[in-house]
């Protein structure tokens, strides 16, 4: 409900309705909710434009396909693990970027702006 009451700017905050008298004092309320449904959307990293990369159970080219990333995807991070030395477009690494539950790419496809990790070590 919080993003409905930020991208409509229609004004519920709080159970107010905004306008009028009243319009002074729930402003703050939105500003508030809007950063806070900011902070809670996940960073997401670009995949190299020019490939489609391949999703792995786990973090290595022997492990389970799972799927493709269409051209042009960007991705979550949600942690990083070593594993098998993959070479693409930015560099040659041994990092695996976990996307979601049991799905891992290669960091040398995954534009980070960093050689190391960009998020916490996988379990």
């Amino acid at each position: 409900m919080a993003v409905e009451e930020v991208e409509s700017g229609v004004g519920i905050a709080g159970g107010d309705v905004v306008g009028g008298a009243g319009e002074a004092a729930a402003e703050p309320r939105l500003a508030e909710t809007a950063v806070a449904v900011e902070t809670m959307a996940a960073k997401r990293y670009a995949v190299h434009p020019d490939y489609r990369v391949n999703v792995r159970s786990g973090p290595g080219t022997s492990y389970r396909l799972v799927k493709v990333l269409p051209y042009g995807a960007s991705v979550p991070i949600n942690c990083q693990k070593p594993g098998e030395w993959v070479s693409g477009p930015y560099g040659t690494t041994n990092l695996w970027d976990n996307i979601a539950n049991g799905q891992f790419v290669s960091d040398a496809y995954v534009y980070t702006g960093s050689n190391g990790y960009v998020a916490e070590r996988c379990a």
